[in-house]
Protein backbone atom coordinates (compact mmCIF):
# COMPACT_ATOMS: atom_id res chain seq x y z
CA UNK A 1 0.00 0.00 0.00
CA UNK A 2 0.94 3.64 -0.40
CA UNK A 3 -1.13 6.77 0.30
CA UNK A 4 -0.01 8.18 -3.06
CA UNK A 5 -1.85 5.44 -4.95
CA UNK A 6 -4.81 7.85 -4.86
CA UNK A 7 -3.12 10.42 -7.13
CA UNK A 8 -2.07 7.64 -9.53
CA UNK A 9 -5.60 6.25 -9.62
CA UNK A 10 -7.06 9.70 -10.30
CA UNK A 11 -4.53 10.18 -13.11
CA UNK A 12 -5.69 6.94 -14.73
CA UNK A 13 -9.42 7.52 -14.28
CA UNK A 14 -9.72 11.29 -14.76
CA UNK A 15 -6.53 12.53 -16.48
CA UNK A 16 -8.09 15.76 -17.77
CA UNK A 17 -10.17 16.60 -14.70
CA UNK A 18 -9.10 19.66 -12.70
CA UNK A 19 -7.38 18.43 -9.55
CA UNK A 20 -6.08 21.69 -8.12
CA UNK A 21 -6.84 25.39 -8.45
CA UNK A 22 -4.49 27.96 -6.97
CA UNK A 23 -4.38 31.70 -7.59
CA UNK A 24 -5.95 31.54 -11.06
CA UNK A 25 -3.79 28.58 -12.11
CA UNK A 26 -5.17 25.05 -12.43
CA UNK A 27 -3.67 21.56 -12.71
CA UNK A 28 -5.33 18.47 -14.15
CA UNK A 29 -4.83 15.15 -12.42
CA UNK A 30 -2.44 14.13 -15.21
CA UNK A 31 -0.39 17.30 -14.81
CA UNK A 32 -0.35 17.07 -11.03
CA UNK A 33 0.74 13.43 -10.96
CA UNK A 34 3.46 14.08 -13.52
CA UNK A 35 4.80 16.95 -11.40
CA UNK A 36 4.76 14.64 -8.39
CA UNK A 37 6.71 12.06 -10.39
CA UNK A 38 9.26 14.69 -11.41
CA UNK A 39 9.65 15.64 -7.77
CA UNK A 40 10.06 11.99 -6.71
CA UNK A 41 12.78 11.45 -9.30
CA UNK A 42 14.47 14.68 -8.22
CA UNK A 43 14.48 13.63 -4.58
CA UNK A 44 15.82 10.21 -5.48
CA UNK A 45 18.60 11.99 -7.41
CA UNK A 46 19.49 13.77 -4.15
CA UNK A 47 19.86 10.37 -2.41
CA UNK A 48 16.52 10.44 -0.61
CA UNK A 49 15.55 6.84 0.10
CA UNK A 50 12.83 4.93 1.93
CA UNK A 51 12.62 5.97 5.57
CA UNK A 52 14.55 9.22 5.15
CA UNK A 53 12.91 12.28 6.68
CA UNK A 54 12.16 15.20 4.35
CA UNK A 55 10.83 18.38 5.98
CA UNK A 56 8.17 20.56 4.40
CA UNK A 57 8.54 24.11 5.70
CA UNK A 58 6.01 25.54 3.27
CA UNK A 59 2.80 27.57 3.18
CA UNK A 60 -0.31 26.40 1.30
CA UNK A 61 1.13 26.43 -2.22
CA UNK A 62 1.00 23.69 -4.91
CA UNK A 63 4.64 22.82 -4.21
CA UNK A 64 3.63 21.56 -0.76
CA UNK A 65 1.20 19.07 -2.31
CA UNK A 66 3.63 18.07 -5.07
CA UNK A 67 6.53 17.55 -2.65
CA UNK A 68 4.42 15.78 -0.03
CA UNK A 69 3.09 13.24 -2.54
CA UNK A 70 6.56 12.72 -4.01
CA UNK A 71 7.97 11.93 -0.57
CA UNK A 72 5.20 9.38 -0.03
CA UNK A 73 5.77 7.77 -3.43
CA UNK A 74 9.42 7.24 -2.52
CA UNK A 75 8.56 5.67 0.82
CA UNK A 76 10.34 8.50 2.61
CA UNK A 77 8.72 10.31 5.56
CA UNK A 78 7.15 13.76 5.19
CA UNK A 79 7.76 16.03 8.19
CA UNK A 80 5.39 19.02 8.46
CA UNK A 81 6.82 22.22 9.95
CA UNK A 82 4.61 25.12 11.04
CA UNK A 83 5.47 28.15 8.88
CA UNK A 84 5.06 30.47 11.89
CA UNK A 85 8.02 28.93 13.71
CA UNK A 86 11.30 30.79 14.14
CA UNK A 87 14.84 29.50 13.69
CA UNK A 88 15.31 27.96 17.15
CA UNK A 89 11.97 26.13 16.90
CA UNK A 90 12.72 24.98 13.34
CA UNK A 91 16.16 23.79 14.43
CA UNK A 92 14.64 21.72 17.23
CA UNK A 93 12.23 19.91 14.90
CA UNK A 94 14.71 19.30 12.06
CA UNK A 95 17.27 17.90 14.48
CA UNK A 96 14.68 15.89 16.41
CA UNK A 97 13.62 14.01 13.26
CA UNK A 98 17.15 14.16 11.72
CA UNK A 99 15.78 15.60 8.48
CA UNK A 100 18.05 14.95 5.51
CA UNK A 101 16.45 17.59 3.30
CA UNK A 102 14.09 20.54 3.75
CA UNK A 103 11.83 22.07 1.12
CA UNK A 104 10.93 25.69 1.82
CA UNK A 105 10.62 29.17 0.31
CA UNK A 106 13.38 31.75 -0.03
CA UNK A 107 11.66 33.90 2.57
CA UNK A 108 11.23 31.09 5.09
CA UNK A 109 14.75 29.78 4.48
CA UNK A 110 16.00 32.62 6.71
CA UNK A 111 14.75 30.48 9.62
CA UNK A 112 16.77 27.44 8.48
CA UNK A 113 20.30 27.87 9.86
CA UNK A 114 22.21 25.07 8.18
CA UNK A 115 25.25 25.41 10.48
CA UNK A 116 23.02 24.29 13.37
CA UNK A 117 21.61 21.30 11.46
CA UNK A 118 24.22 18.50 11.29
CA UNK A 119 21.88 16.01 9.59
CA UNK A 120 20.64 18.37 6.87
CA UNK A 121 22.23 17.81 3.46
CA UNK A 122 20.17 19.98 1.11
CA UNK A 123 17.71 22.88 1.06
CA UNK A 124 15.26 23.09 -1.85
CA UNK A 125 13.63 26.43 -2.62
CA UNK A 126 10.05 26.05 -3.87
CA UNK A 127 9.15 29.75 -4.14
CA UNK A 128 11.27 32.87 -4.66
CA UNK A 129 14.86 33.20 -5.85
CA UNK A 130 16.96 30.21 -4.89
CA UNK A 131 19.80 32.12 -3.20
CA UNK A 132 20.08 29.85 -0.18
CA UNK A 133 19.46 26.46 -1.79
CA UNK A 134 18.63 24.48 -4.91
CA UNK A 135 15.71 25.58 -7.08
CA UNK A 136 12.92 23.01 -6.95
CA UNK A 137 11.55 24.28 -10.26
CA UNK A 138 14.90 23.64 -11.97
CA UNK A 139 15.00 20.09 -10.63
CA UNK A 140 11.46 19.40 -11.82
CA UNK A 141 12.19 20.76 -15.31
CA UNK A 142 15.01 18.28 -15.78
CA UNK A 143 13.44 15.18 -14.21
CA UNK A 144 11.44 12.33 -15.69
CA UNK A 145 7.65 12.50 -15.33
CA UNK A 146 7.41 8.72 -14.88
CA UNK A 147 7.51 7.19 -11.39
CA UNK A 148 5.55 4.44 -9.66
CA UNK A 149 4.77 4.66 -5.95
CA UNK A 150 6.65 1.99 -4.00
CA UNK A 151 4.65 -0.72 -2.25
CA UNK A 152 4.85 -0.55 1.52
CA UNK A 153 3.55 -2.34 4.61
CA UNK A 154 0.61 -0.68 6.37
CA UNK A 155 2.73 0.18 9.43
CA UNK A 156 5.42 1.94 7.39
CA UNK A 157 5.79 5.53 8.64
CA UNK A 158 4.42 8.08 6.16
CA UNK A 159 4.37 11.41 7.99
CA UNK A 160 5.55 13.07 11.17
CA UNK A 161 3.30 15.89 12.29
CA UNK A 162 4.52 17.82 15.30
CA UNK A 163 2.07 18.64 18.03
CA UNK A 164 1.54 22.28 18.89
CA UNK A 165 3.74 22.00 21.95
CA UNK A 166 1.34 23.63 24.42
CA UNK A 167 3.39 22.02 27.18
CA UNK A 168 7.11 21.42 26.85
CA UNK A 169 8.73 20.69 23.49
CA UNK A 170 6.63 19.59 20.51
CA UNK A 171 6.45 15.87 19.83
CA UNK A 172 6.34 14.27 16.40
CA UNK A 173 3.22 12.14 16.00
CA UNK A 174 4.22 9.43 13.53
CA UNK A 175 1.43 8.35 11.20
CA UNK A 176 1.68 5.26 9.01
CA UNK A 177 0.37 4.72 5.51
CA UNK A 178 -2.28 2.44 7.05
CA UNK A 179 -3.30 5.15 9.55
CA UNK A 180 -3.88 7.76 6.86
CA UNK A 181 -5.50 5.46 4.31
CA UNK A 182 -8.04 4.12 6.82
CA UNK A 183 -8.83 7.66 7.94
CA UNK A 184 -9.28 9.17 4.49
CA UNK A 185 -11.71 6.41 3.48
CA UNK A 186 -13.71 7.05 6.65
CA UNK A 187 -13.71 10.78 5.94
CA UNK A 188 -14.91 10.10 2.38
CA UNK A 189 -17.83 7.99 3.61
CA UNK A 190 -18.84 10.13 6.59
CA UNK A 191 -18.77 13.43 4.71
CA UNK A 192 -20.24 12.00 1.51
CA UNK A 193 -17.37 13.23 -0.66
CA UNK A 194 -17.80 12.80 -4.44
CA UNK A 195 -15.66 13.29 -7.57
CA UNK A 196 -17.68 16.33 -8.62
CA UNK A 197 -17.12 18.13 -5.31
CA UNK A 198 -15.03 21.29 -5.10
CA UNK A 199 -13.34 21.60 -1.71
CA UNK A 200 -11.88 24.82 -0.34
CA UNK A 201 -8.56 24.23 1.42
CA UNK A 202 -7.21 27.18 3.41
CA UNK A 203 -6.53 25.18 6.60
CA UNK A 204 -2.72 24.85 6.94
CA UNK A 205 -1.38 21.85 5.08
CA UNK A 206 1.26 21.38 7.77
CA UNK A 207 -1.64 20.54 10.14
CA UNK A 208 -3.27 17.10 10.20
CA UNK A 209 -6.71 18.60 9.50
CA UNK A 210 -5.63 20.16 6.22
CA UNK A 211 -3.26 17.37 5.24
CA UNK A 212 -5.46 14.33 5.80
CA UNK A 213 -9.08 15.30 6.46
CA UNK A 214 -9.13 17.56 3.40
CA UNK A 215 -6.17 17.05 1.01
CA UNK A 216 -5.77 13.28 1.09
CA UNK A 217 -9.50 12.69 1.42
CA UNK A 218 -10.23 14.93 -1.58
CA UNK A 219 -7.59 13.25 -3.73
CA UNK A 220 -8.97 9.85 -2.75
CA UNK A 221 -12.35 10.64 -4.37
CA UNK A 222 -10.78 12.50 -7.32
CA UNK A 223 -12.41 15.79 -6.30
CA UNK A 224 -11.20 19.30 -7.11
CA UNK A 225 -9.21 21.19 -4.48
CA UNK A 226 -9.38 24.98 -4.37
CA UNK A 227 -6.20 25.92 -2.49
CA UNK A 228 -5.59 29.18 -0.63
CA UNK A 229 -2.46 30.32 1.18
CA UNK A 230 -4.32 31.16 4.38
CA UNK A 231 -7.68 32.16 5.80
CA UNK A 232 -8.71 35.65 4.75
CA UNK A 233 -12.39 36.22 5.30
CA UNK A 234 -13.21 38.27 2.21
CA UNK A 235 -11.06 36.08 -0.01
CA UNK A 236 -12.72 32.92 1.30
CA UNK A 237 -16.21 34.29 0.70
CA UNK A 238 -15.24 35.51 -2.78
CA UNK A 239 -13.69 32.15 -3.67
CA UNK A 240 -16.80 30.25 -2.56
CA UNK A 241 -18.83 32.52 -4.82
CA UNK A 242 -16.61 32.43 -7.93
CA UNK A 243 -15.35 28.83 -7.75
CA UNK A 244 -18.71 27.37 -6.69
CA UNK A 245 -17.23 25.52 -3.74
CA UNK A 246 -19.43 22.61 -2.60
CA UNK A 247 -17.74 21.50 0.64
CA UNK A 248 -16.45 23.83 3.34
CA UNK A 249 -14.15 22.82 6.21
CA UNK A 250 -13.19 25.01 9.15
CA UNK A 251 -12.82 25.47 12.87
CA UNK A 252 -15.38 27.18 15.15
CA UNK A 253 -13.62 30.56 15.04
CA UNK A 254 -13.97 30.61 11.23
CA UNK A 255 -17.72 30.08 11.46
CA UNK A 256 -17.92 32.81 14.11
CA UNK A 257 -16.12 35.24 11.77
CA UNK A 258 -18.49 34.44 8.90
CA UNK A 259 -21.56 34.82 11.12
CA UNK A 260 -20.35 38.25 12.24
CA UNK A 261 -19.53 39.38 8.68
CA UNK A 262 -21.68 41.07 6.08
CA UNK A 263 -22.13 38.29 3.51
CA UNK A 264 -24.96 39.87 1.51
CA UNK A 265 -22.78 40.48 -1.55
CA UNK A 266 -21.55 36.86 -1.69
CA UNK A 267 -23.31 33.75 -3.00
CA UNK A 268 -22.76 30.76 -0.70
CA UNK A 269 -25.56 28.69 -2.23
CA UNK A 270 -23.16 26.26 -3.92
CA UNK A 271 -22.00 24.90 -0.55
CA UNK A 272 -23.94 21.72 0.23
CA UNK A 273 -21.88 20.62 3.23
CA UNK A 274 -20.17 22.25 6.22
CA UNK A 275 -17.70 20.56 8.58
CA UNK A 276 -16.00 21.69 11.79
CA UNK A 277 -13.24 20.14 13.87
CA UNK A 278 -10.12 20.94 15.96
CA UNK A 279 -12.12 22.57 18.80
CA UNK A 280 -15.61 22.19 20.33
CA UNK A 281 -18.34 24.03 18.40
CA UNK A 282 -20.35 26.32 20.73
CA UNK A 283 -24.01 25.29 20.61
CA UNK A 284 -25.17 28.88 20.11
CA UNK A 285 -22.93 29.22 17.06
CA UNK A 286 -24.18 25.95 15.58
CA UNK A 287 -27.80 27.09 16.08
CA UNK A 288 -27.13 30.51 14.57
CA UNK A 289 -25.54 28.85 11.54
CA UNK A 290 -28.55 26.61 10.99
CA UNK A 291 -30.83 29.62 11.18
CA UNK A 292 -28.86 31.74 8.73
CA UNK A 293 -27.59 29.11 6.27
CA UNK A 294 -30.24 26.42 6.55
CA UNK A 295 -27.62 23.68 6.95
CA UNK A 296 -26.01 22.02 9.95
CA UNK A 297 -22.30 22.16 10.65
CA UNK A 298 -21.24 18.53 10.82
CA UNK A 299 -18.79 17.96 13.67
CA UNK A 300 -15.70 15.79 13.67
CA UNK A 301 -13.52 14.89 16.61
CA UNK A 302 -9.98 13.64 16.73
CA UNK A 303 -6.35 14.55 17.25
CA UNK A 304 -3.15 14.63 15.26
CA UNK A 305 -2.44 11.32 16.99
CA UNK A 306 -5.60 9.81 15.39
CA UNK A 307 -4.83 10.88 11.80
CA UNK A 308 -7.07 12.93 12.76
CA UNK A 309 -10.70 11.75 12.70
CA UNK A 310 -12.12 9.47 15.44
CA UNK A 311 -15.80 10.53 15.72
CA UNK A 312 -18.31 12.03 13.32
CA UNK A 313 -21.73 13.71 13.83
CA UNK A 314 -23.35 11.99 11.94
CA UNK A 315 -24.52 10.25 8.78
CA UNK A 316 -27.46 8.58 10.54
CA UNK A 317 -28.77 11.22 12.95
CA UNK A 318 -27.31 14.62 13.75
CA UNK A 319 -27.30 15.65 17.43
CA UNK A 320 -26.68 19.27 18.31
CA UNK A 321 -23.67 19.73 20.57
CA UNK A 322 -22.29 16.24 20.02
CA UNK A 323 -19.21 15.11 18.09
CA UNK A 324 -21.17 12.02 17.10
CA UNK A 325 -20.17 8.38 17.15
CA UNK A 326 -16.92 6.57 16.39
CA UNK A 327 -15.98 6.11 12.74
CA UNK A 328 -15.80 2.56 11.43
CA UNK A 329 -13.23 0.18 12.98
CA UNK A 330 -12.51 2.70 15.75
CA UNK A 331 -13.42 2.31 19.44
CA UNK A 332 -13.94 5.33 21.71
CA UNK A 333 -14.57 5.04 25.46
CA UNK A 334 -14.73 7.24 28.56
CA UNK A 335 -12.55 6.26 31.52
CA UNK A 336 -12.20 7.58 35.07
CA UNK A 337 -8.95 8.48 36.86
CA UNK A 338 -8.40 4.79 37.65
CA UNK A 339 -8.66 3.87 33.96
CA UNK A 340 -12.04 2.14 34.35
CA UNK A 341 -14.77 2.57 31.73
CA UNK A 342 -17.63 4.72 33.04
CA UNK A 343 -21.38 4.66 32.44
CA UNK A 344 -23.30 6.96 30.06
CA UNK A 345 -23.59 10.48 31.43
CA UNK A 346 -20.48 10.27 33.61
CA UNK A 347 -17.51 12.51 32.86
CA UNK A 348 -14.08 11.07 32.20
CA UNK A 349 -11.14 11.04 29.84
CA UNK A 350 -11.70 10.05 26.22
CA UNK A 351 -9.60 7.09 25.04
CA UNK A 352 -9.36 5.78 21.48
CA UNK A 353 -8.29 2.52 19.84
CA UNK A 354 -8.20 1.69 16.14
CA UNK A 355 -6.35 1.74 12.81
CA UNK A 356 -6.26 5.54 12.93
CA UNK A 357 -4.08 5.70 16.07
CA UNK A 358 -0.49 6.79 15.46
CA UNK A 359 2.53 4.51 15.62
CA UNK A 360 3.85 6.69 18.44
CA UNK A 361 5.87 9.85 19.01
CA UNK A 362 9.01 9.91 16.90
CA UNK A 363 11.97 8.62 18.90
CA UNK A 364 10.12 9.19 22.19
CA UNK A 365 9.18 5.82 23.70
CA UNK A 366 8.64 7.32 27.18
CA UNK A 367 6.20 9.97 25.93
CA UNK A 368 4.46 7.36 23.79
CA UNK A 369 4.04 5.03 26.76
CA UNK A 370 2.44 7.86 28.79
CA UNK A 371 -0.45 8.20 26.32
CA UNK A 372 -0.65 4.65 24.88
CA UNK A 373 -1.86 2.09 27.40
CA UNK A 374 -2.99 -1.42 26.40
CA UNK A 375 -3.58 -0.18 22.86
CA UNK A 376 -5.72 2.78 23.98
CA UNK A 377 -4.67 6.35 23.23
CA UNK A 378 -5.38 8.61 26.20
CA UNK A 379 -6.39 11.92 24.64
CA UNK A 380 -6.35 14.30 27.60
CA UNK A 381 -9.87 15.39 26.61
CA UNK A 382 -12.77 15.30 29.06
CA UNK A 383 -16.07 14.04 27.70
CA UNK A 384 -19.17 11.94 28.19
CA UNK A 385 -21.32 9.53 26.20
CA UNK A 386 -25.12 9.41 26.06
CA UNK A 387 -27.45 6.41 25.92
CA UNK A 388 -27.37 6.43 22.08
CA UNK A 389 -23.59 6.18 21.96
CA UNK A 390 -23.02 9.82 21.00
CA UNK A 391 -19.97 11.54 22.48
CA UNK A 392 -19.75 15.09 23.87
CA UNK A 393 -16.53 17.00 24.45
CA UNK A 394 -16.52 18.87 27.74
CA UNK A 395 -12.99 20.30 27.68
CA UNK A 396 -9.28 19.65 27.61
CA UNK A 397 -8.02 18.01 30.80
CA UNK A 398 -5.27 20.61 31.10
CA UNK A 399 -7.75 23.49 30.64
CA UNK A 400 -9.98 22.38 33.51
CA UNK A 401 -10.14 25.04 36.24
CA UNK A 402 -10.04 24.02 39.91
CA UNK A 403 -12.00 26.51 42.03
CA UNK A 404 -11.82 25.57 45.70
CA UNK A 405 -11.92 21.90 44.72
CA UNK A 406 -14.79 22.33 42.25
CA UNK A 407 -14.02 21.52 38.62
CA UNK A 408 -15.02 24.15 36.07
CA UNK A 409 -14.96 23.30 32.39
CA UNK A 410 -14.27 26.44 30.30
CA UNK A 411 -16.33 25.24 27.34
CA UNK A 412 -19.45 25.05 29.54
CA UNK A 413 -18.99 28.67 30.65
CA UNK A 414 -18.19 29.81 27.10
CA UNK A 415 -21.43 28.27 25.83
CA UNK A 416 -23.37 30.35 28.35
CA UNK A 417 -21.57 33.58 27.46
CA UNK A 418 -22.19 32.97 23.74
CA UNK A 419 -25.91 33.22 24.48
CA UNK A 420 -25.46 36.98 24.97
CA UNK A 421 -26.30 38.83 21.77
CA UNK A 422 -23.28 41.18 22.05
CA UNK A 423 -20.63 38.44 22.09
CA UNK A 424 -18.56 37.78 18.98
CA UNK A 425 -15.94 35.58 20.62
CA UNK A 426 -15.00 34.42 24.11
CA UNK A 427 -12.24 32.45 25.82
CA UNK A 428 -12.55 31.26 29.43
CA UNK A 429 -9.48 30.18 31.39
CA UNK A 430 -8.13 29.75 34.90
CA UNK A 431 -6.04 32.29 36.83
CA UNK A 432 -4.06 31.38 39.98
CA UNK A 433 -5.60 32.54 43.27
CA UNK A 434 -4.07 32.29 46.75
CA UNK A 435 -7.37 31.45 48.44
CA UNK A 436 -9.29 29.38 45.89
CA UNK A 437 -6.41 27.85 43.99
CA UNK A 438 -7.81 29.22 40.71
CA UNK A 439 -10.51 31.64 39.65
CA UNK A 440 -12.35 31.89 36.37
CA UNK A 441 -11.60 34.69 33.92
CA UNK A 442 -13.11 35.46 30.51
CA UNK A 443 -11.69 37.41 27.56
CA UNK A 444 -14.44 38.77 25.33
CA UNK A 445 -14.51 40.23 21.83
CA UNK A 446 -17.71 42.20 21.22
CA UNK A 447 -19.63 42.36 17.97
CA UNK A 448 -19.37 45.59 16.01
CA UNK A 449 -21.72 48.35 17.27
CA UNK A 450 -22.43 46.48 20.52
CA UNK A 451 -21.44 47.53 24.00
CA UNK A 452 -21.76 45.79 27.34
CA UNK A 453 -20.27 46.36 30.79
CA UNK A 454 -18.59 43.91 33.13
CA UNK A 455 -21.47 44.38 35.58
CA UNK A 456 -23.98 43.43 32.88
CA UNK A 457 -22.01 40.29 32.02
CA UNK A 458 -21.86 39.31 35.68
CA UNK A 459 -25.62 39.71 35.97
CA UNK A 460 -26.18 37.75 32.75
CA UNK A 461 -24.00 34.82 33.84
CA UNK A 462 -25.22 34.74 37.45
CA UNK A 463 -28.71 33.92 36.18
CA UNK A 464 -27.45 30.94 34.19
CA UNK A 465 -24.55 29.21 35.95
CA UNK A 466 -23.46 28.23 39.46
CA UNK A 467 -21.61 30.84 41.47
CA UNK A 468 -18.31 28.89 41.51
CA UNK A 469 -18.33 28.77 37.69
CA UNK A 470 -18.79 32.54 37.41
CA UNK A 471 -15.92 34.50 35.84
CA UNK A 472 -14.50 36.82 38.47
CA UNK A 473 -13.21 39.12 35.75
CA UNK A 474 -14.31 39.92 32.21
CA UNK A 475 -11.66 41.43 29.95
CA UNK A 476 -12.91 43.16 26.81
CA UNK A 477 -10.26 42.70 24.12
CA UNK A 478 -9.79 43.32 20.40
CA UNK A 479 -8.69 39.76 19.65
CA UNK A 480 -7.97 36.37 21.21
CA UNK A 481 -4.69 34.52 20.42
CA UNK A 482 -5.02 31.48 18.16
CA UNK A 483 -2.79 28.96 16.47
CA UNK A 484 -2.67 28.68 12.64
CA UNK A 485 -5.73 26.44 12.53
CA UNK A 486 -7.81 28.90 14.55
CA UNK A 487 -7.71 27.04 17.87
CA UNK A 488 -7.67 29.42 20.85
CA UNK A 489 -4.39 29.37 22.78
CA UNK A 490 -5.53 29.21 26.41
CA UNK A 491 -1.90 28.79 27.47
CA UNK A 492 -1.07 32.31 26.30
CA UNK A 493 -4.02 33.74 28.17
CA UNK A 494 -2.94 32.01 31.36
CA UNK A 495 0.65 33.20 30.90
CA UNK A 496 -0.50 36.79 30.36
CA UNK A 497 -2.67 36.62 33.48
CA UNK A 498 0.25 35.20 35.48
CA UNK A 499 2.51 37.98 34.27
CA UNK A 500 -0.04 40.60 35.32
CA UNK A 501 -0.40 38.91 38.72
CA UNK A 502 3.35 38.84 39.32
CA UNK A 503 3.70 42.50 38.31
CA UNK A 504 0.91 43.49 40.71
CA UNK A 505 2.64 41.81 43.66
CA UNK A 506 5.98 43.54 43.14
Amino acid sequence: MNIAHHIERAHRLFPNKIALIFEEKSYTYKQLDQLVNRAANSLRGLAINQGDRVALFLPNIPEFIISYLAILKLGAIAVSVNVMLKSAEVRYILNDCTAKLVITTEELSEQVKKDDLPFLENILIAEGEANTGISLASLLANASSVFQAVELERNTPAAIIYTSGTTGFPKGATLSHGNVISNMYSQNRCCGMKPDDRMLLYVPLFHCFGQNAILNSALNVCATIVLQRRFKLEQVLETITTERVTMFFGVPTVYIKILNADTASYDLSSVRYYFSAAAPMPVEIALAWQQTQGLVINDGYGLTETSPCACYNNELKYKLGSVGTPIENVEVKIVNSQGMFVSPGELGEIVIKGPNVMLGYWNRPYDTAKVMKDGWLHTGDIGRIDEDGYFYIVDRLKDTINVSGFKVYPTEVENVIYQHQAIAEVAVYGVPDLVKGEIVQANIVLKADYSVTEEQMIEFCSERIAIYKMPKAFKFVESIPKNPTGKILKRRLREAAMSTLVSATK
